[in-house]
């Protein structure tokens, strides 16, 4: 744990890229390899489940510290992270007691609290923190509310692998996609030399993610070169068939197996040893139905007939990763369409997403216009010469996307963010009028600079009205533009409607509460979205 805990020092303060990898580099080839797994495990972005509720922990670290349950109470209003507050008021650890390595801490106590009574619980947490002290009890609490992060990309722990392994990245990117285990095993298959022959046949590869086009498509050179198709609002997935059995993942890693039956029986005709990228839609009658409707389905993990009918679902093809078994992402587009078209012509129930004929780009901002009445989000331009790459990478593939839509909202509650951001107040509750109140219908954390945010934080804490916990109720005095991809009639929302993705795009001082949308306003939009 020791050693985890200084490896999150050193990523905690610097910002620098190439710091963060050294840091990295540095502890994966000293540490225990099965410490290294669950490190891997927790930078990557996996987390365990909360294990203890918030109100116990603040109940046992009044009692441990000797302090008045009130007073841990508003210091956690006041620094706004758990983990932080409990960090700075419990006493200071027993030095006379080592701390186990991260590996045993969390196997053998961390996890054993799933099992384990209240009693049995409150005595191995009161433990641990008797035991650990700085930042290896800072640590052990964001582990145990389970909100630990730190400032590094999956991209960057994947780079320092690959450097402690001697491989290239990719293949270290490959090893780390599906299900895995944070064993000391699987740690040593990770950073081996071997090639990847043994790897398990569920397993997908890394997504290739497209850049947004910020500038004129007529910067991208000859469009001869390039392939434009719609920009599906669906679920990125990637279709596998190997050795006999089908394979269905979403870009966020989750096998979605038995959510889609019927995509999966289509599958069952593909060649063996074929892996294809794609979307899943709701679909009918050859036509995309709206996102809201393909919600149903996800939560589900094996849907009844009702559901079925109700919300169909096609898988659309537009890649291909691997034919006959073998891996042909380095080669271009081009030919991987080919292989692509054969593989579905053995499954004519899964569809391809066809190509959008054009010959100059002054035909395309017509096309990309028209995008929502069509159910899609925008184009996509791929250079016909590109091979599948990993991750985020510019220049081969771009997404050119409508215009979100916006409105003025006005700012009612607000809340501590997250790890660097939990001493101030970042996650915002936006209002519309209703008539002669304000009711809420999003929720956004992002679209300001820091300064703003050091400017809205100092307000915040003067202009308060009530606090409920962490959450503080402010002066309804500031209105600020919100941009949203979509927006959807909702039972679970006091104002009926739900937006995708709601983010700040402008703080509108020069705006009046009343000049501020209505909830009227959003109901017309909501009217016209395509049914």
């Amino acid at each position: 744990m020791k050693t985890f805990a200084r490896l999150f020092d050193r990523l905690d303060r610097t910002t620098a890229t190439n710091a963060k990898i050294e840091a990295l580099i540095d502890y994966f080839r000293s540490a225990d390899p099965g410490d290294a797994a669950w490190a891997v495990s927790f930078l990557t972005g996996r987390r365990i489940k909360r294990l203890v509720n918030t109100r116990e922990l603040r109940e046992w670290a009044a009692a441990a510290s000797g302090l008045p349950l009130w007073l841990v109470e508003d210091s956690y209003e006041h620094v706004g992270d758990l983990a932080e507050t409990l960090h700075l008021l419990l006493p200071p650890a027993d030095t006379g007691s080592p701390a186990p390595g991260l590996a045993s801490m969390v196997n053998d106590h961390l996890l054993a609290l799933r099992a384990a009574d209240d009693d049995q619980r409150r005595r191995a947490v009161l433990e641990m923190w008797r035991r650990l002290d700085g930042s290896e009890r800072f640590l052990f609490n964001k582990l145990l509310t389970g909100g630990f992060r730190v400032g590094v990309s999956k991209r960057l722990v994947t780079r320092a692998l690959a450097e402690v392994a001697g491989v290239d990245s990719s293949l270290i990117a490959h090893r780390l996609m599906g299900r895995w285990q944070p064993t000391a095993s699987f740690f040593g298959g990770l950073v081996a030399p071997q090639s990847d022959d043994d790897i398990d046949p569920a397993v997908p590869y890394p997504f290739f993610l497209a850049a947004p086009l910020e500038d004129e498509p007529e910067t991208l050179g000859e469009p001869g070169a390039w392939q434009a198709e719609w920009k599906w609002d669906g679920i990125r997935a990637q279709l596998i068939r190997r050795a006999g059995q089908t394979y269905v993942w979403s870009r966020g890693e989750e096998l979605m197996n038995g959510r889609f039956p019927e995509i999966e029986a289509a599958a069952e005709q593909l060649p063996d040893g074929c892996v294809l990228d794609g979307e899943i839609m709701a679909w009918r009658a050859d036509k995309p139905l709206p996102f809201a409707l393909l919600q149903r389905r996800i939560g589900r993990k094996k849907p009844g007939p009702k559901t079925l009918a109700d919300a169909p679902v096609a898988f659309l093809a537009y890649d291909c990763l691997e034919s006959d078994g073998q891996d042909i992402r380095t080669q271009p587009l081009a030919m991987r369409l080919r292989q692509l078209d054969l593989a579905l012509a053995a499954a004519p129930d899964l569809r391809r997403s066809g190509a959008i004929d054009f010959q100059d780009w002054a035909e395309l901002p017509a096309l990309r216009a028209s995008a929502r009445e069509r159910g899609v989000e925008g184009l996509m331009l791929k250079h016909l010469d590109s091979p599948y790459r990993v991750g985020r990478k510019r220049g081969d593939w771009w997404k050119w996307k409508v215009e979100p839509y916006t409105f003025d909202g006005v700012l009612i509650y607000a809340q501590p963010g997250h790890g660097r951001r939990s001493g101030l107040f970042t996650d915002y509750t936006f209002a519309v009028h209703d008539g002669e109140a304000l009711v809420p219908v999003a929720k956004a954390y992002s679209g300001l600079s820091q300064a703003e945010i050091d400017r809205l934080d100092r307000w915040i804490r003067s202009h308060t009205r009530e606090r409920f916990g962490p959450v503080r109720s402010v002066e309804p005095v500031h209105v600020f533009e919100l941009a949203f991809e979509g927006i959807a009639a909702s039972r679970r929302h006091k104002s009926g409607i739900a937006l995708r993705f709601p983010r700040i795009h402008r703080w509108r001082e020069d705006l009046s509460v009343a000049d501020a949308d209505s909830l009227a306003d959003l109901q017309r939009l909501l009217e016209h979205e395509p049914a």
